[in-house]
C-alpha cells in the first residue's frame, strides 16, 4: 500500500512538471518526498559499485531505496506519457479555470510551507525577497531559440531537472525559456525514443548532481533554505496568473505563433480589453479546487507520517 500512495505521489509531481510556472518538486515537498527522494538519489554514487561488489545488486538496489525510487520515478513517467496531452489540450481550450486550479494551488503550498519555517529573521526575509525577485525575473525573460539538437535537448534536461525537485521553480518553464518546451512536450506525444532518451540522461546527470545541493542546504540551513524556495513560489506567481493581454508573438519550431510578451490583467480589465468572459466563477471554483487539493494531500502525508 505504501507503493501504491508513492507511486500516487509520483504521477502528482509528473502532472505538475508538464504545466510552465508549477514545479513537481512543490508537490514532493508538500507529500512528505523530497527529502526521502533527495536522500536516495544521494546514494546513487561510484561508492555504490563497491556496494555491487560485495554485496551484490539486490543489495545495492536496496541501498539506495530502489522499491522507492521507481515507485516515484514510474509515477512521474506515467503522468508525463498520459497527461501530456489533456493538460496541453486543457491549456488550449481552457486557459482561465486551469491556470487558476495552478494558481490555487502554488497559494495554499506557500502557506503550507511557510508553516514549516520554526522563526522569521531579519536574514530569512531577505532570502525570501531575495527568491521572490530572482523568480520574478526568470519569468520577465523573453525565451530564446535553441536549435534542435541531441546536444541542446541533453543540456535542456540537465537544467531542467534540477527546476523539477525544486520547489518553486518550474522545469517546464525553463524548458520554455530555453526554448525546448513544445519539441520534448512534442517528442513525448510522438514517442520519440531518441529525443525522449537523450533528455532523460541529461536530466539523469542533472539530478545526480544537483539533489546533493539541495539535500546540503535543506539538512544545514533548513528554514532559511525554505524561505528562499518560498520566495521562488510567490515570484512565479504572475507566470499563472489567469487573465492576460498577449503583447507580442513569437514564431515557434513548428511555425506557429505563440505568446512571448503578456500583460497581467484584472478579470474586469480582461473582459474589456479582450472582449471574452473573464469566466470569474469558473475561476474561483477551480482556484478552490487547488487549494483543496494541497489541503488533501497535506492530510494525506501527515496520516502517512
Amino acid at each position: 500500500m505504501n507503493y501504491l500512495k508513492t507511486y500516487l505521489k509520483g504521477m502528482a509531481m509528473g502532472a505538475a512538471d508538464v504545466v510552465p510556472g508549477v514545479s513537481g518538486g512543490t508537490i514532493a515537498f508538500i507529500t512528505a518526498i523530497l527529502d526521502p527522494l533527495l536522500e536516495s538519489i544521494k546514494k546513487i554514487r561510484p561508492s555504490l559499485l563497491g556496494v555491487i561488489k560485495e554485496q551484490g545488486i539486490k543489495a545495492a538496489f536496496m541501498h539506495i531505496n530502489g522499491p522507492f525510487l521507481v515507485c516515484v520515478f514510474g509515477g512521474i513517467l506515467t503522468s508525463i506519457l498520459s497527461l501530456a496531452k489533456l493538460i496541453t489540450y486543457l491549456l488550449d481550450t481552457h486557459p482561465i479555470p486551469v491556470w487558476s486550479f495552478f494558481f490555487g494551488l502554488i497559494l495554499i503550498s506557500v502557506i503550507h510551507m511557510l508553516k514549516q519555517v520554526k522563526g522569521f529573521t531579519l536574514g530569512r526575509l531577505v532570502l525570501f525577497a531575495l527568491g521572490a525577485v530572482f523568480a520574478w525575473g526568470i519569468t520577465m525573460l523573453n525565451p530564446i531559440a535553441l536549435e534542435m539538437t541531441y546536444l541542446n535537448v541533453f543540456l535542456g534536461g540537465c537544467i531542467a531537472i534540477t527546476a523539477m525537485i525544486l520547489p518553486g521553480i518550474s522545469g517546464s518553464f525553463i524548458l520554455l525559456l530555453l526554448g525546448l518546451y513544445t519539441p520534448v512536450i512534442g517528442a513525448v506525444k510522438n514517442f520519440d525514443i531518441a529525443i525522449m532518451a537523450t533528455f532523460a540522461a541529461g536530466a539523469a546527470i542533472g539530478i545526480l548532481c544537483f539533489s546533493h545541493v539541495l539535500s546540503a542546504l535543506l539538512r544545514k540551513y533548513h528554514d532559511a533554505t525554505l524561505m528562499f524556495l518560498i520566495g521562488l513560489m510567490l515570484g512565479t506567481l504572475g507566470k499563472i496568473w489567469p487573465w492576460k493581454e498577449v503583447m507580442t508573438f513569437r514564431e515557434n519550431s513548428k511555425g506557429q505563433m505563440v505568446p512571448l510578451d503578456e500583460r497581467v490583467l484584472s478579470p474586469m480589465q480582461y473582459e474589456h480589453i479582450t472582449g471574452q468572459p473573464s469566466l470569474l466563477m469558473y475561476a474561483v471554483i477551480a482556484m478552490f479546487a487547488g487549494i483543496l487539493l494541497v489541503w488533501g494531500l497535506e492530510r494525506f502525508a501527515q496520516k502517512s507520517r
